[in-house]
Parts: structure tokens; C-alpha cells; sequence
């Protein structure tokens, strides 16, 4: 059996804040570490039938970015709904709650 390593380093300010997070995958092409502003990492405990995250994200990362972000894994697990369940309209109404927060951040950006 095949196993592979995703490693996340955060680096940490004195009051505890992420100040950088690196990663790397063993079956990642690049052999060094990568940079990111932000991770969100969701593990399903099936003994407490409860969804376990880590959300951190670096001072650098701006409240927009946080955003896009957001939206964009909301995107993401609406593609992950369908091709893991097959529920179609747990999928297309993901896309459409996406649909609205792009909208909302159009209409309420400076």
C-alpha cells in the first residue's frame, strides 16, 4: 500500500498569528516547500459523526482575498458533492449560494 505526506509549517508571531504558511506534498512535482496566504482543511471524525477544521490564514491575506477564497472552496466542494454523491442539487444549489456571494461582493466592494 502506497502512503503520501502533505505537510503544512506555519510560522507564528508572538501572540500566536500565523505570520507564513508553507506546505508540501511528496507527490506534489515540486521538491521544495510553496507559500499560501491561507489553508481550510476539513476532516470528517467518524467516531463523533462530526466534521473536525483548521482554518488559518496569514496578517497579510486581505479581508477580499479572504473572501474569494471562501467562495472558491464553497466551489470546490460543490464539484466535490457531485462527483462523491452524485446529488445533483446539493451541487447546483452549492453553485448558486456561490453564485450570490460573487454578487454580494460585486455590489458591496470599495
Amino acid at each position: 500500500m502506497k502512503k503520501s505526506e502533505i505537510k503544512f509549517i506555519v510560522t507564528l508571531d508572538k501572540e500566536n498569528i500565523p505570520e507564513k504558511i508553507e506546505w508540501m506534498a511528496e507527490d506534489s512535482l515540486s521538491d521544495s516547500l510553496s507559500e499560501t496566504k491561507s489553508i481550510s482543511l476539513s476532516l470528517w471524525d467518524e467516531k463523533k459523526n462530526n466534521t473536525l477544521r483548521i482554518d488559518l490564514w496569514t496578517k497579510e491575506m486581505k479581508t477580499d482575498e479572504m473572501k474569494r477564497f471562501y467562495i472558491d472552496c464553497l466551489g470546490g466542494l460543490s464539484q466535490s458533492i457531485l462527483s462523491s454523491t452524485g446529488d445533483e442539487y446539493m451541487s447546483k444549489e452549492t453553485n448558486k449560494l456561490c453564485d450570490k456571494l460573487i454578487e454580494h461582493i460585486k455590489n458591496n466592494s470599495n
